[in-house]
């Protein structure tokens, strides 16, 4: 097949676009800017423009395959059209593509990334040569965010913005938790987790949901689903590599896949006790001069914030932890306000440089970032303190910086680029 696909920069379809190109098709794409992800798919032969007026469309393609980020007037859909050519959201393409495949989908509201990364080093170090789709880097994949295996399993992350994870076909689902998010496509906590009942019920009557028991929600959804239920937290924590008590949870479940897939528990223990985390999850970036060490997170929900700052301070309980944190969306900033400025206790000082606004043109309100930034203070106790966009924001932070510091930039936009600039270079991280 001829397939081109329009957002191809994105994690998920970049990964998409990848395997697809391994198993033979011949793949193009195109984006919006420049970066590492699409520099890696032109280093597999994969043609990407960064021109989206529908001029790299070949007139002869099979499928046109977009990301959620792509609206429906876009003129590379537009020019699709025109041509005939069918049409797949991301979501649906990989739905197509895993069908006939023993399907080990990952969904929740966090630890998706996270989870599904320690189900592919499980089932790879155990000798399962299993294919996979994730929202990250790994390590163990050499630093790319796919593989394409050999075996039956297939390995993928689910994720529900917009319902996405309705056009795949698990057969086993493993469910790390429901507490709420993209709240611009559920206007209600109930629409968001019928979302996810809606889903279980893909599986086979005979399907597999693992979870955890102590978290009652995400335990009410499974049972309503009708399939076999697996309390994950009856089986014993494990240590990491990576510090957090979320990531021991997120390693249950994985024991638990194992063991319903017929894995000696001890070959499973010590296929995880390896595991030293990914791209962008508690990442350690490096160390300065000055000795601050310096970790990138992609944390952007209050739940998210808590945990990892829980992380940090059992891995580093006597040092000052500096946070830069970039909310992601004024929606989700606004629908999680109280929440947010609970969030930080963990920390000693936190500064905000402004907003992502990954939703530009569909959001109507901003954050009052001062009042934001005043609650934070007085709700979680730390000193919080306005950056004022990610130049000055840096500026401020050297001016902070004592040695022995652990900065830590957090968000699922661009505050990544304070960490690049902190440690003085531009790089890819996670390398193999």
């Amino acid at each position: 097949m001829k397939i081109f696909c329009s957002g191809i920069g994105g994690i998920g379809l970049s990964a998409y676009a990848s395997l697809q190109s391994a198993r033979g098709h011949e793949v193009s794409g195109s984006d919006r800017s420049d970066s590492p992800l699409l520099q890696d798919l032109r280093s597999q032969g994969i043609t990407v423009s960064l021109q989206q007026d529908g001029s790299a469309v070949p007139l002869d393609a099979d499928l046109f395959v977009y990301s959620e980020a792509i609206p429906n007037d876009a003129l590379e859909r537009r020019k699709a059209e025109e041509l005939g050519i069918p049409m797949q959201s991301y979501f649906q393409a990989l739905g197509t593509i895993s069908k006939d495949a023993f399907v080990i989908a990952v969904c929740g509201t966090h630890g998706k990334s996270s989870t599904t990364a320690m189900v592919a080093r499980l089932l790879m170090e155990t000798g399962n040569d299993p294919t996979v789709i994730v929202g990250t880097k790994m390590r163990e994949l050499g630093g790319k965010n796919w593989r394409c295996g050999k075996s039956d399993f297939f390995v993928l992350e689910a994720c529900e913005y917009r319902r996405s994870f309705h056009f795949l076909f698990p057969d086993i689902a493993l469910m790390t938790n429901v507490d709420g998010d993209h709240f611009d496509a559920y206007p209600t906590m109930d629409a968001y987790r019928e979302a996810f009942l809606t889903f279980l019920r893909r599986l086979p009557e005979k399907g597999i949901v693992i979870t955890h028991g102590a978290d009652r929600d995400a335990m009410e959804i499974a049972v309503r689903s009708g399939r076999t239920v697996v309390d994950a937290d009856t089986y014993p924590a494990i240590s990491l590599k990576t510090p957090g008590e979320h990531m021991r949870q997120n390693a249950r479940l994985a024991l638990a896949l194992a063991k319903n897939l017929g894995i000696e528990d001890w070959e499973a223990r010590e296929a995880l006790r390896g595991f030293a985390g990914t791209w962008r999850r508690m990442e350690d970036r490096g160390t300065t001069e000055a000795g601050v060490t310096v970790i990138d997170d992609y944390a952007h929900h209050p739940v998210e914030i808590r945990a990892t700052l829980a992380a940090m301070k059992e891995a580093y309980p006597q040092r000052r932890i500096i946070v830069v944190f970039q909310p992601h969306t004024h929606d989700r900033t606004r629908t999680l306000y109280d929440e947010f400025t609970r969030a930080f206790s963990g920390a000693d000082i936190v500064i905000v440089p402004n907003v992502y606004d990954a939703r530009h043109g569909i959001e109507t309100t901003e954050t009052d970032l001062p009042r934001f930034i005043a609650a934070i203070g007085k709700e979680s106790g730390v000193d919080c303190r306005f950056g004022d966009g990610l130049a000055h924001t840096q500026e401020l932070v050297e001016s902070l910086l004592q040695p022995g510091d652990v900065l830590m930039t957090m968000g699922a936009g661009d505050v990544t680029k304070i960490a690049d600039g902190i440690l003085g270079r531009e790089h890819a991280t996670l390398v193999a």
